[in-house]
Parts: structure tokens; C-alpha cells; sequence
């Protein structure tokens, strides 16, 4: 076995291999950027060393820079997580020239399976399923279109090279289909430097399940049974569940042995991947193989009870597996929710910023083992404190639960998602929230098209805030101005907790709520506070006291009530978590804003820092409300600015190629 091992990753995939080496008495080396100088994966090795500026291609990306690293401290092998150098065959083989281990499949298995359509031309010949399509090299519009023509509509194009979502786009009509054809190739070799694609018929109602296969240098291979990833949004997996709810263990053993046979059909040694998709009927095809761990493998861990990074570094060190596939037992139901820094309300936009304020449910971190109730698990290689960049993916944590059956794990995850509390930038946790309890969700009634599906499940229009939220914004407020009162001093004529020397203070607190003007007009009193608003009677006042204040968390007295959150301010925001809910209440206070004027029309800002990538009008251009204006790109994904009205671009004020920051003015545009 291995004494080091370097591990070429960040973030908490590099966590999650640190912790099983750890356990294993296995050194470990991280590497990092100069953006992650200060990330958890960093502290929580034994050795760091510094690759390279932030940009991935200039440090996680670097295979000469890594393998230098892993040679200069002594490590024996390299594990690549997921991502970056994880799928590179060049990679594997640089590593072997060295004398490193790739912690990993054979070079290649990676090149078989790297290429999208040469995968399904070895699937073939090893008799797995395969969806109707064009797997060629041909890659003329023209043709393709051709092609797509004759397969029928919906098809799916498919980066060949691609993975994570990126390089995909459904055509519903031939006249759709050059236009998605340009965006997918561009966004391929932005993401991975190759732009060939693949043409698929697209199935409607495809369930996407696919198969943890694993094997050894002895020629072994079992497959660790399924997990469902049908729910998605713009193909990347949102929640995914093991095993998958309503497989019969006919179709699960055909679906093993055929994810078996396309392990073996190119020499496969390690863990990995293969992903079918599945018909409602029951039939399923072969998509396409992972070359490596997937994100999602702990919930196999959780119905398995068995660590698969542990797997990964006895069958790389040429040990045989560990058990056979008649030893492989299932026992319970697991869920994973991928909590991301992005806003669901405005298409999944990633968020960037600084976790100001992370409070999780209680959970172990990497357990595998089981016990006759729910375990909640939190992958996650961040702490509050730490920022979300835009250079790497904006995942902040992977949830995980395991329960007795399917029931008891929703139960689990729906308790462990209210429990979780996130300040500093927009997240996916409400929307995850909603996602778990919907009837659909709950009901197992899976497919690809979950979210798109139901739209008005899962993005409700805005209800309006309960009053403890604000009565609790309004204590902390209140309790913050009281103490800052007391800080300074006993001058009466500089306090600011409402003392009066004749009469008392009546007070109206300007916060908003969903962009709506929502008041609520404060009577101080003498340890108390009377609040009005608008949900009550509009002569009726209620008092309200604190009971207790224990850093961010308040009890407060309302009425005849007790309620209890959490608020955290950020500026002139109020973010309250009451009720398993978070609320966002914005404030404005009268002293800062006095002389504020309207704010300028006629502009564009850029949703977040990135890349312009295609500009798709010219100065001077009329344009219809809607209309593509220019494309960005930011963390590896295209995001098209359209215009707001009927109108006029009088100025573009950026190039194609040119970096832009999150809130920039894109280009200036007249309403007409």
C-alpha cells in the first residue's frame, strides 16, 4: 500500500480522498491555486504545495507542474478526483512515464471511453443497448443536420468530449437546429478543446440511472448495483437517490451485467461510471462511461456500507477487490442533494461571494457505516468564511442522508435542508426545499424533464412574509442600535435605543420585501417595543420583548407568542431563518439614502464575472424585446443577455474575448 499519495484536486472531492487516507495511515499532498491559498483542502492535508495562478489551466490543469510536485515530496501516486486531469488519458500515461500511479483506469480505458462516440461504437460490438444516432467523425452542418433530419425530432447534440451538462442542447425542430449545433460546439471547445458532437434521438420521459462498476488488475469486475440522477437542470444532476425507486432486481441484475460488460469490453481497472438512460417502460441504453469517481458515489457508499475511495487505493495499489458480487449486499435508501452557490430564480445563475454565515445540520463528514436510524453526511470543502470564485465550480456542499427506506430518507433530507442556513450569496436551498417535498419528487415519478415540468411547483410566486419574520428583523435591528448605545457611552442626547425625556419614540422601519415596501412602525417603550403592520388590524400595536439573544440566534416575546430564529445582517440586508425557511428582508435606512436619485436607465450589467464569447447585434441596431444581445460565459457555461424591450443599442462596451465583472454595464441600450 501506498505511505503518500498527491492529491491532484481542490475543493471537497480533495477533502473527501484526504479523510479515507487519513484513515488508512496515508500521507497526503494538495496542491492548490493562489485562489485556494486558504481553502480547506489545504489545511486538512499533510503537505501543500503552490501550482499556479487561479485559472485551472494554468494550475489544476498543469500535468508537468502536478507531476513535478507529486515526484519533489515523495508521493507514490496521484489520486485526480473528478474533473480537471481526472478523464486525461495523456495525464495517466505522463504519470506512468514517471513512475507515479494514476489512481485511476488505464489510459486507455480513458481514451476509449473519452470519446463520446467511439464509446458507442465499442458498445455496440459488446452488445449494449445503444439510443439511435450519429457517432461519426463527420462533423459537416450540413450533414449533421442531415442526419438529425432522418432520426426525427427531438434529437440531442452532445459534446464527444463532454461531461457535467456542458456541450448539450435539445433541437425540437430542423429549423432550431444549426443555431443550437454553433452554441454547442462553441461551448465544447471552450470547455474541453475538442468540438465534435454526437446526434441522439431524444427520449421524452427518460429516466437517467446509471451503474458504480469496479474492477481490478486481476480481471475482476462487479458492479455495486444503481442510482437514479433524473433530476437535472440544464443536464447536470440536481438530486440523486440509490437505489433506484421501482427497480426490480431482474432489470437491476441486466443493467449490472451489461454496465459490467462495457467495464470489460475496454480494460477497465479502478471505479467507474456507466450511464444509461431508461425508458418508463423499462428499456435503457448505454449514454455513456465516467472514468472515474462520480460526485455522486456516497449515496452507493450509504446503501453499501463500503468506502469506494478506499476501494480506489487498494485495487491501484494491485490488490484484488475487496468482495466478490455475491458478497454485495443492499441495504436502506440514500439521497444526495448538491447544494450549489447559484440562484434558481434566475436560471441557476452561479453566485459568487463569501460564505459570511454557514450553519449546517448536525452530520458526520465521509461515514459510510449504517444504523438502524437516518444518518445525515456533509461532503464540503468550504468553511464559513471561505469565497466561492468564479473560477471553479460553485458548489458549496454535497447533502447526503440515508434512511431504512425511501420514506425515512426524504424525511431526512427534508429536515437537514431546513436546518441548513447560508448568507453571502444566492444558493439552491429553498429551491431544493421545494424540489424534495413536491409531489412528483415524492412520489418517484422520475424523468429528465422533472424540473421543467413543474414550473409552477417549483417556483412559486412570492407569498408574503409572515410577521415574525419582520418582528424578529426588527429585534435584531433594534437589539444592534441598543447595543451600540451602551458601547458609547451613558450621554442620553447620543442614544439611539429610543429613549425619550418626555413622551416616547415613534418609529417607522423601511424594510422591503420582494422589492415591495413592506413598513412596520416600532412605539418604544420601557424594556419593550410595540410593532404595527400592515398584517395586523392597522390600529392594532403588539408588544414585543426579547427573551433571548445568543449571537445571531433571538427569542422574542410577540403578543401572546414565542418565536425564535436566526438573523444575520450583511449591509442592508436582514436574512431571518425561521420556520425551516430562509427570508431575505432588504432595509433602507433613511440616514444613508437621503440624497439618492433614480437610478440610470438604459443598461445592461453583466449577472455575474465572466467572458464575452459572441456578440449578436451591432451599434445602432433596432431589436425586439427578447432578443439575444450577447453571450457570456462563466464557469464553463454559456448565458445569453437578451434585451429587456423593444429597443435601440446605441453602444456595445465590450469585445468579444474581453473579461467583465459581475455587475458591469454591458452595453447601453434605449428603450423605445
Amino acid at each position: 500500500m501506498f505511505t503518500k499519495i498527491l492529491i491532484a484536486n481542490r475543493g471537497e472531492i480533495a477533502c473527501r480522498v484526504a479523510a479515507t487516507a487519513r484513515r488508512m495511515g496515508i500521507k497526503t499532498v494538495a496542491v492548490y491555486s493562489e485562489a485556494d491559498a486558504g481553502a480547506k483542502h489545504v489545511a486538512v492535508c499533510d503537505e501543500a504545495v503552490l501550482i499556479g495562478p487561479a485559472a485551472a489551466k494554468e494550475s489544476y490543469l498543469r500535468a508537468d507542474k502536478i507531476i513535478e510536485v507529486a515526484l519533489a515530496t515523495g508521493a507514490q501516486a496521484i489520486h485526480p478526483g473528478y474533473g480537471f486531469l481526472s478523464e486525461n488519458a495523456r495525464f495517466a500515461e505522463a504519470c506512468a512515464k514517471a513512475g507515479l500511479v494514476f489512481i485511476g483506469p488505464p489510459a486507455s480505458a480513458i481514451s476509449a471511453m473519452g470519446s463520446k462516440s467511439a464509446a458507442k461504437e465499442l458498445m455496440e460490438k459488446a452488445e449494449v443497448p445503444l439510443v439511435p444516432g450519429y457517432h461519426g467523425e463527420n462533423q459537416d452542418a450540413e450533414f449533421l443536420q442531415q442526419q438529425a433530419d432522418k432520426i426525427t425530432y427531438p434529437v440531442l447534440l452532445k459534446a464527444s468530449a463532454g461531461g457535467g451538462g456542458k456541450g448539450m442542447r435539445i433541437v425540437e425542430q430542423s429549423a432550431d437546429f444549426k443555431a443550437a449545433l454553433a452554441s454547442c460546439k462553441r461551448e465544447a471547445i471552450n470547455s474541453f478543446g475538442d468540438d465534435k458532437v454526437l446526434v441522439e434521438r431524444y427520449l421524452t420521459r427518460p429516466r437517467h440511472i446509471e451503474i458504480q462498476v469496479f474492477a481490478d488488475t486481476q480481471g475482476e469486475c462487479v458492479y455495486l448495483f444503481e442510482r437514479d440522477c433524473s433530476v437535472q437542470r440544464r443536464h447536470q444532476k440536481v438530486l440523486e437517490e440509490a437505489p433506484a425507486p421501482g427497480m426490480t432486481p431482474e432489470r437491476r441484475r441486466a443493467m449490472g451485467e451489461a454496465a459490467v460488460a462495457a467495464a470489460k469490453a475496454v480494460g477497465y481497472v479502478g471505479a467507474g461510471t456507466v450511464e444509461f438512460i431508461a425508458n418508463q417502460d423499462g428499456s435503457f441504453y448505454f449514454m455513456e462511461m465516467n472514468t472515474r469517481l462520480q460526485v455522486e458515489h456516497p449515496v452507493t457508499e450509504m446503501i453499501t456500507g463500503l468506502d469506494l475511495v478506499e476501494w480506489q487505493l487498494l485495487v491501484a495499489s494491485g490488490q484484488p477487490l475487496p468482495l466478490k458480487q455475491e458478497q454485495l449486499q443492499l441495504s436502506g435508501h440514500a439521497l444526495e442533494a448538491r447544494i450549489y452557490a447559484e440562484n434558481p430564480d434566475k436560471g441557476f445563475l452561479p453566485s459568487t461571494g463569501t460564505l459570511r454565515h454557514l450553519h449546517t445540520p448536525a452530520a458526520s463528514e465521509f461515514t459510510v457505516s449504517q444504523s438502524s436510524t437516518s444518518i445525515v453526511r456533509i461532503d464540503s470543502g468550504v468553511r464559513q468564511g471561505d469565497a466561492i470564485s468564479p473560477f471553479y465550480d460553485p458548489m458549496i456542499a454535497k447533502l447526503i442522508v440515508w434512511g431504512q427506506d425511501r420514506q425515512q430518507a426524504l424525511a431526512a433530507m427534508a429536515t437537514a435542508l431546513a436546518q441548513y442556513q447560508i448568507v453571502g450569496l444566492a444558493s439552491n436551498v429553498k429551491f431544493l426545499q421545494r424540489l424534495v417535498a413536491s409531489k412528483a419528487f415524492s412520489e418517484a415519478d422520475l424523468d429528465t424533464g422533472l424540473i421543467e415540468r413543474h414550473q409552477d411547483t417549483l417556483f412559486p410566486a412570492g407569498t408574503p412574509v409572515a410577521i415574525e419574520v419582520f418582528a424578529l428583523a426588527a429585534a435584531s435591528l433594534l437589539l444592534s442600535e441598543r447595543n451600540a448605545t451602551h458601547n458609547a457611552g451613558s450621554d442620553p442626547w447620543t442614544s439611539t435605543d429610543g429613549w425619550r425625556l418626555n413622551g416616547s419614540l415613534q418609529r417607522r422601519l423601511a424594510f422591503v420585501d420582494d422589492g415591495q415596501a413592506s413598513p412596520l412602525d416600532v412605539t418604544y417603550e420601557t424594556g419593550r417595543w410595540l410593532l404595527r403592520h400592515e398584517q395586523f388590524d392597522s390600529q392594532t400595536f403588539k408588544q414585543m420583548s426579547v427573551l433571548e439573544q445568543d449571537g445571531n440566534f433571538i427569542e422574542i416575546s410577540l403578543g401572546d407568542r414565542t418565536v425564535a430564529g436566526t438573523v444575520v445582517r450583511a449591509g442592508e440586508q436582514f436574512h431571518v431563518f425561521y420556520g425551516g425557511s430562509q427570508h431575505t428582508l432588504g432595509y433602507v435606512d433613511p440616514l444613508l439614502h437621503a440624497g439618492d436619485t433614480e437610478a440610470e436607465g438604459g443598461r445592461l450589467t453583466a449577472p455575474m464575472p465572466g467572458k464575452i464569447v459572441a456578440l449578436l447585434v451591432s451599434q445602432g441596431e433596432q431589436v425586439k424585446k427578447g432578443a439575444p444581445l450577447l453571450i457570456m460565459e462563466a464557469m464553463k457555461m454559456e448565458h445569453t443577455i437578451a434585451a429587456p424591450a423593444d429597443g435601440l443599442v446605441e453602444e456595445l462596451l465590450y469585445a468579444v474575448g474581453d473579461q467583465v465583472s459581475e455587475s458591469a454595464q454591458l452595453l447601453v441600450f434605449k428603450p423605445v
